[in-house]
């Protein structure tokens, strides 16, 4: 079931994508973020992932260190965010975007998480790719 649910996310996601294809880069990869923020607070980690790049490549630097894969920061995130109430309400404030090349940018910016067990924010820059003609994180630098 959770397979089928993962697959249904990514077609909507997919659909979603191609109906933004005339959008300016910059607002393409606002609105992957702003899809992660919807995903996440929905609760589905999954969903969540979408906009990161799906390749043993990619690179998550958080506070334990460095989690290298798609696969490997899936499982980061559900084994610190196993639940709704410990994963709380997500909010980006997008600092800066800033465009390297048409298929290269760099976003800086915070995030925090309103939860009942205590509220935690940080700071993030990620890099973003331009592959197959959509945006996706392929490293992601969280403090």
């Amino acid at each position: 079931m959770k397979k089928i649910l993962f697959i249904l996310c990514v077609l909507v996601f997919q659909f979603a994508n191609a109906q933004h294809q005339q959008l300016p880069d910059r607002e393409k990869i606002i609105h992957v973020l702003r899809n992660q923020e919807l995903a996440w607070n929905r609760g589905s980690i999954e969903e969540y992932m979408i906009g990161y790049w799906q390749n043993d490549s990619l690179e998550f630097i958080g506070k334990k260190g460095i989690t290298k894969g798609w696969k490997q920061t899936l499982e980061m995130y559900k084994k610190s965010y196993s639940d709704k109430s410990t994963m709380g309400v997500l909010q980006f404030d997008i600092l800066s975007v800033e465009l390297l090349s048409k298929t290269a940018a760099y976003v800086t910016g915070k995030w925090a998480i309103k939860r009942e067990k205590g509220d935690i924010s940080g700071y993030y820059t990620l890099l973003l790719k331009k592959i197959k003609n959509s945006w996706v994180i392929v490293s992601d630098h969280s403090s």
